[in-house]
């Protein structure tokens, strides 16, 4: 479980996808996150781009990380 990130959304101009005050587990990628954005599975299921600004990175209690992961696996998003 570590080295999981994970950001509360705080914006989601034009993203239909994302919820604002809703935590996201931020998927690694190099490339996105030196480029600004933050890679994250939305309400649709699929994983994304968006911009870092849309997020604030937060550190979580070692239960509620494993609480998310389990939730995201069992919607079927094990990546």
């Amino acid at each position: 479980m570590e080295n999981n990130k994970f950001a509360l959304c705080i914006e989601n101009k034009d993203c239909a996808d994302l919820e604002k005050r809703k935590i996201y587990l931020i998927l690694p990628d190099d490339d996105a996150e030196k480029e600004g954005y933050h890679r994250v599975v939305d309400e649709s299921g699929e994983d994304y781009l968006y911009p870092q600004s849309y997020f604030v990175l937060i550190s979580l209690p070692r239960e509620a990380e494993e609480a998310i992961q389990v939730a995201k696996w069992n919607i079927g998003v094990d990546r």
